[in-house]
């Protein structure tokens, strides 16, 4: 049985940029398999955002081959592309992504709106995943009540409510101080270790790749060390 969540063969990714070529990756091939905790390091440029942005369906890549879950997606179109993305990948961004005058419950709520299921249903999965990261008692409080830990802790309940396989956290802990970035990156470790969810963050701090797994660094799009 292949275990593999991820498989990135060969993939490249390259932007016109007016007359010039901009090789944002350049031939990377990696595996990442069910349960994993990947850490993402280099400096800005090094191609980071386009490999998170190609394995969250968001960009395809130029040339090469990425396979989520045994399932080919350059052969998806915008549709399937978009039901991949809700049911099987969670993801949570620097800027936490929240709406704001909205309750922590209906940020939570927001995937479960293309997901089949009652209202009724979305509630529970909602008030579930908040608890689970430690908001019980703070569902109504909306955004702008809560502090810059919190409203990430909501995201991350945002990621976790259509019990995806996948999370991809983008410098999650970029706009918190150190203490709420530790505590975060607990839940994450939590999340991987009791959940079995695979996680691939990147991440510019040394303090907090040490958390994952493994730690692939990125060079001008290329990989050029894993440890």
């Amino acid at each position: 049985m292949n275990d593999a969540v991820i498989e990135l063969k060969q993939i490249s990714r390259i932007y016109q940029m007016g007359e010039s070529q901009v090789n944002a990756l350049l031939d990377f091939s990696y595996m990442i398999r069910r349960g994993d905790f990947i850490a993402v390091m280099g400096p800005s440029g090094s191609g980071k955002s386009t490999l998170m942005n190609i394995i969250g369906c968001l960009d395809k890549p130029t040339t090469g081959r990425y396979i989520l879950e045994n399932q080919e997606v350059s052969t998806l179109n915008k549709n399937q592309l978009a039901l991949m993305r809700n049911k099987k990948i969670g993801f949570i961004f620097q800027n936490f992504n929240l709406l704001p005058r909205t309750t922590a419950l209906e940020n939570t709520e927001l995937p479960l709106l293309y997901a089949n299921i009652s209202k009724k249903q979305a509630v529970e999965r909602s008030m579930q995943a908040l608890e689970s990261v430690g908001l019980k008692g703070r569902e109504f409080h909306k955004s702008n009540q809560l502090s810059g830990g919190q409203m990430q802790r909501v995201a991350i309940a945002r990621a976790l409510v259509n019990n995806p396989s996948l999370i991809l956290a983008d410098e999650p802990t970029g706009n918190l101080d150190t203490a709420t970035g530790n505590e975060v990156v607990e839940i994450f470790i939590k999340l991987n270790r009791e959940k079995g969810i695979t996680i691939i963050l990147v991440t510019h701090e040394a303090d907090i790749a040490q958390a994952a797994h493994r730690r692939i660094h990125l060079k001008d799009g290329r990989l050029v060390s894993e440890d």
